[in-house]
């Protein structure tokens, strides 16, 4: 790995070594550089005399100006340059991961081996270069990265035609993108060595904090974003028009809000409307909702930024708050996974061991500060007041499935249930890859509980076929699991008790009338005992 120093002018030796370096082109000694904001009204033309990577600082015929690199394009053969040639580590994709997560990611792991990041530098295509050094920046380098911002679809592009090896995406990758890689010889991108789970998310619907609308259900968000809702005075609020704020065609946040509003109220997946506001990225979706009182836009989790968050309520009038509870369990309707995916055939030494971390409880503090949700399992009390039981004391429901409810209810609150939530793969009785790490989370989470602690493995199947068949079923699925942990932790369990049970169709999480409505139903939830004071 080659070092990249910062561009400074100096004396003739500094001028040597940055052309040694292949940073500082070789005709651009004492030549101008043009400074130019994106918008193109802001243009300062002079020498460069460093660029610090975040920063450039010019000297122009009025003095010395100093200009941030994410706000202006460099032109001129003086301007420094990057390349992916220059890295151990490329990555391309999806803004919530390159800009949101990846930078303090790096800073983590840099932590984690005992080194510092040396520096990083971006521009105003939004690729960003860092390199890392031992020994608090002070022994040998360990690994540069060099990172360009896109979106989900072109993560996987970029690992198809090679010009990344690692990609950054806010959706699963599709069957189809999966085999033309596998094709190309990268391996199984769905195997868990390939596709890294390393954050939740979860979409949220933003207004304007003077919008005196609360909640949206998804018959009216289908309604706003399929273009037959256009006045606020149509949901419950002002008599304005809708101001639309939406993301490309080939972002992985629309793709994830589409997806959902295709599979609960609409036909098909809603084109752009005519007059939508399109936002580059998250950030600027926020910007324009903050600003614009009649706005609504859908960000990540990490980016609200001061604009008023949306409940939801779907079909069957379950209200769903964005809350991080409710992402680790799968049961927020725009909770969506952040994935790291590699190539099999091409993934090097340093790649490898950046992504290993990345999936590591070591990255829980990180994938937090960065203010999205992480893999950690989180406690949440079931007592005789907690939200669920009155939900379930209120629920409308046949006198078969009624007895269910009571027996859970006389079980529950003595038990806490633990954010650690088990699915299985559709028509399989393999679990889905959270599943997979669910069982190492879980196994290290009890690890540190008290010898003696009780845990239930509780399964749940959806409404369709008898109750009775039901009934086995929760319990086949919650013995799985149960037989999935103790074949992974062997004896590091031995002072847990641990047993399985099921309760058929009884406290459903989603709607039973939808496919995705019953995939959700069908799960096995994680219950602790209570921890004695």
């Amino acid at each position: 790995m080659q070092k990249r120093p910062i561009w400074k002018k100096q004396n003739l030796t500094s001028v040597i070594a940055l052309l040694c370096a292949g940073i500082l082109p070789a005709d651009s000694w004492a030549q101008d550089v043009t400074l130019t904001s994106s918008d193109g009204t802001v243009a300062a033309t002079g020498e460069l005399l460093e660029f610090e990577g975040n920063s450039y600082r010019i000297n122009t015929a009025t003095g010395e100006v100093s200009l941030s690199a994410s706000d202006v394009s460099c032109s001129g053969a003086g301007c420094p340059s990057f390349e992916a040639a220059d890295a151990d580590v490329t990555l391309a994709g999806t803004d919530v991961v390159a800009q949101g997560l990846l930078p303090l990611l790096l800073e983590g792991y840099a932590a984690s081996k005992g080194a510092a990041l040396d520096e990083t530098m971006v521009d105003k295509g939004n690729r960003m270069l860092t390199s890392i050094v031992g020994d608090e920046g002070f022994g040998d380098p360990i690994g540069s990265f060099f990172a360009t911002t896109s979106s989900s679809r072109n993560a996987f592009q970029a690992l198809l035609n090679k010009s990344s090896g690692v990609g950054m995406s806010a959706r699963r990758i599709s069957t189809r993108e999966a085999e033309l890689l596998a094709a190309d010889g990268a391996g199984d991108m769905f195997d868990p060595s390939q596709e890294n789970i390393v954050a939740l998310d979860s979409l949220v619907m933003i207004v304007h904090p003077d919008n005196p609308v609360q909640e949206l259900s998804f018959q009216q968000l289908g309604g706003i974003y399929g273009g037959f809702i256009t006045n606020w005075a149509d949901v419950g609020g002002n008599d304005a028009p809708i101001t639309l704020v939406e993301r490309s065609e080939t972002s992985g946040t629309r793709t994830e809000l589409g997806s959902t509003l295709a599979g609960q109220v609409l036909e098909q997946v809603p084109p752009v409307q005519p007059g939508a506001i399109i936002a580059a990225t998250n950030a600027a979706a926020a910007s324009v909702v903050t600003t614009d009182p009649n706005a609504i836009g859908y960000v990540g989790y990490a980016y609200q930024r001061g604009a008023k968050g949306l409940t939801l309520i779907n079909e069957c009038g379950m209200r769903q708050i964005p809350d991080s509870f409710s992402a680790r369990t799968e049961e927020y309707a725009l909770q969506r996974f952040l994935y790291l995916y590699n190539r099999a055939d091409t993934v090097n030494e340093v790649a490898r061991d950046f992504l290993e971390f990345a999936v590591s409880d070591d990255a829980d503090a990180v994938v937090a500060k960065a203010g999205f949700i992480d893999l950690g399992v989180a406690r949440r009390s079931q007592s005789s007041d907690s939200q669920r039981v009155r939900s379930l004391l209120n629920a409308d429901i046949d006198p078969t499935e009624a007895a269910a409810v009571q027996q859970m209810l006389g079980q529950m609150i003595d038990y806490d249930r633990l954010s650690t939530t088990f699915r299985f793969d559709t028509g399989s009785a393999n679990l889905t890859p959270r599943g997979v790490l669910n069982i190492e989370r879980l196994t290290k989470y009890l690890e540190d509980q008290p010898a003696g602690t009780q845990v239930q493995f509780v399964g749940f199947a959806d409404s369709v076929g008898k109750s009775s068949n039901n009934q086995v079923l929760s319990v086949g699925r919650a013995e799985r699991v149960l037989a999935e942990m103790q074949a992974f932790a062997g004896d590091r369990l031995a002072g847990i008790d641990m047993v399985a049970t099921g309760y058929s169709e009884a406290a459903p999480v989603g709607c039973n009338i939808s496919e995705n409505g019953r995939r959700v139903n069908r799960r096995v939830e994680v219950w602790i005992s209570k921890a004695t004071t």
